[in-house]
C-alpha cells in the first residue's frame, strides 16, 4: 500500500537556545492513504471556501475571527477516523547533549529526531512518499541522508522520496503545522487561558476524548512520542 507523510515543526530553535521558552521542541506529521490524497485536498479547499480563508493557514494564525475554520478542521481531521493519522515526536531539549551525540552540529540532530518520528510507523511491504516543509539547511544533502538512512532501516519497505516543499503549496503540510502547533502548545502548557489557540487545543481534545498528552506507541490517531534521551528501561 503506498502512504504520504506531511510534516512540520515547532520550535527547533531549542536545540541551541541559551535562553528556551519552553520546555519540548516537537516535530509531526499527518500520515495517509496515497488514495486518498486528492479528496482530501478536496474536502481542505471546501472548508476554506466556506470561511473565506485566503492564503496560507496554519497554526500561528489561529485568532478568534477564524477560530470556526479551525475547529471544523479538526472537526474533519477526526471525522477522517484511520484515513488519516498524526504523530509527533516531543523532544524535551534539557535532555540534548549536542556535542556529545550530534558532532555539535543542531542541524544533524534535529534530522535525527525527525528520522524518530518516521522510522517508528513505517511498515513493511509498504510505500511511503515524506514531505517537509521547506527549510534552508546549512548542509544540502540532509533530505537526501535522512531518505538513506530511513531505506537502511526498513528494507521491507520502500521510501520512494523524503522531500521539501514549500508549505504554502500544500493544504497538508498547513494541516499538519495546526496539528503539531496543538500538540507543542499543549505539552510545552503556554497558553492563556480563554484565548482562540486555548479554544482550539480544549476542542481537540474534545473532539478525541482526552486530554493531548504524551502516549503510548499503539495511538493510531493522535500519537505523541516522547523520546527519553536519559535511557533507563
Amino acid at each position: 500500500m503506498k502512504f504520504e507523510v506531511y510534516c512540520d515543526e515547532s520550535r527547533p530553535d531549542l536545540l541551541c537556545s541559551l535562553h528556551p521558552q519552553a520546555r519540548y521542541m516537537v516535530i509531526g506529521g499527518l500520515w495517509l492513504p496515497s488514495e486518498h490524497r486528492d479528496r482530501m485536498k478536496t474536502d481542505i479547499h471546501a472548508l476554506r471556501n466556506k470561511y473565506k480563508i485566503g492564503g496560507e493557514f496554519k497554526w500561528q494564525k489561529v485568532s478568534p475571527s477564524r477560530i470556526d475554520y479551525y475547529r471544523e478542521l479538526v472537526d474533519w481531521f477526526v471525522a477522517m477516523r484511520d484515513d488519516l493519522r498524526f504523530r509527533c515526536i516531543a523532544v524535551d531539549h534539557s535532555q540534548v547533549n549536542l556535542l556529545r551525540f550530534h558532532g555539535n552540529d543542531q542541524e544533524l540532530g534535529f534530522y535525527k529526531f525527525y528520522y524518530q518520528m518516521l522510522h517508528h510507523w513505517i511498515l513493511d511491504f509498504n510505500e511511503y512518499a515524506v514531505f517537509c516543509d521547506f527549510k534552508s539547511n546549512r548542509v544540502g544533502t540532509r533530505l537526501s541522508e535522512l531518505q538513506r538512512c530511513l531505506a537502511n532501516a526498513n528494507l521491507s519497505s520502500e521510501i520512494i522520496n523524503v522531500q521539501a516543499i514549500r508549505s504554502k503549496e500544500s493544504v497538508l503540510i498547513q494541516t499538519a503545522d495546526v496539528l503539531t502547533g496543538i500538540a507543542a502548545a499543549k505539552l510545552n502548557n503556554n497558553l492563556k487561558a480563554g484565548s482562540a489557540k486555548w479554544e482550539l487545543v480544549s476542542h481537540m481534545e474534545q473532539a478525541l476524548g482526552r486530554q493531548i498528552a504524551l502516549t503510548y506507541r499503539g495511538e493510531q490517531k493522535f500519537n505523541v512520542f516522547n523520546i527519553d534521551l536519559n535511557g533507563g528501561w
